[in-house]
């Protein structure tokens, strides 16, 4: 069936992917930007453009009125250089201020939104890379909390995540985990850094990552979408690893030295101690729930595969 969908941050790195998919599948999209400049982006998608500040609950609700859409995506996040700065582990709760705020604010505006204009259907971005529970295993499901991070500066954006999350599935809609997300534009960061030496590996670099390709997130979107999902998924690969593992492969693939080594108690005085805990202590996460109840099946199983095909 042919739907009308509104997706809320389609100028995004992901977005596009999943405007392009969408549209591809021969769904109508309304995409949006907080940006008149990437309007013409969007039309060159074959996207219907429109400029809405997803922070303005006015804004939001004259989009999706005027969209009149039969599901909405929830995308919108501002951690690119050109919204937050530097990535910056340390200050990870100011670095992420503005899309703690999209997560909360921007996801209430939009299912006040989606309810005015009659939308019975939200997909929402989450994320699930490292923050599982520190407790028991190293791979975690959807039935495993996410880890708090009480007395971290990560503690608001954990208590965002579980926002959206709450929200929107109360809503009857599906929350999207989205692993750490690499792709054309999304590790561009972190690869200049590896390439410099300065992304360096942890203590042992036992905490767990799940990674997932941006064509796959956005696959996965579309599925949620046409199914009308509910409910929580991690849409990760098949190979949540340590960083001991996942972080050299990076820097081969990249063309890199080996990362250099650093003990953590000298890691926590440079970066911060979340950007620790992500390296020795974070958990990954099973895709089989999205598997099963979407049907979903990976361009990129793993990881290897991905990151040697990205940076060939």
């Amino acid at each position: 069936m042919i739907m009308r969908v509104f997706v809320a941050g389609g100028s995004g790195t992901l977005g596009q992917r999943l405007v392009s998919q969408l549209l591809a599948r021969g769904h109508q999209v309304t995409a949006t930007t907080t940006s008149a400049g990437k309007l013409g982006l969007l039309a060159d998608l074959g996207a219907e453009g429109v400029v809405m500040d997803g922070l303005d609950a006015m804004s939001v609700g004259e989009a999706v009125a005027t969209a009149r859409p039969d599901a909405i995506v929830h995308q919108m996040t501002a951690i690119s250089m050109a919204h937050a700065g530097k990535p910056d582990m340390r200050h990870i709760d100011r670095w992420f201020a503005r899309t703690n705020r999209l997560r909360t604010e921007g996801t209430d505006h939009l299912l006040a939104a989606a309810e005015a204009a009659g939308v019975s259907h939200v997909v929402a971005q989450s994320h699930a890379s490292w923050n599982g529970i520190r407790q028991g295993g190293w791979v975690k499901t959807e039935e495993d909390p996410l880890d708090p991070e009480e007395a971290t500066a990560a503690r608001a954006g954990a208590a965002a995540i579980r926002h959206v999350e709450e929200v929107v599935v109360e809503a009857g809609g599906a929350a999207l985990r989205y692993g750490a997300l690499y792709g054309p534009g999304a590790v561009d960061d972190q690869v200049e850094l590896i390439r410099k030496r300065q992304f360096p590996l942890v203590g042992d670099g036992t905490g767990y990552t799940s990674w997932v390709h941006l064509d796959d997130a956005a696959s996965a979107t579309v599925l949620a979408v046409e199914r009308r999902a509910r409910g929580v998924f991690n849409i990760v690969d098949d190979e949540p690893a340590p960083a001991g593992e996942w972080l050299p492969y990076l820097a081969e693939c990249a063309g890199a030295k080996r990362p250099k080594r650093l003990p953590a108690w000298l890691a926590r005085l440079l970066a911060g101690p979340v950007a620790v805990t992500m390296m020795t202590e974070g958990r990954g996460f099973s895709n089989a729930k999205a598997k099963r109840e979407l049907g979903w099946q990976l361009r990129y199983p793993s990881w290897r595969q991905g990151f040697k095909e990205e940076l060939a």
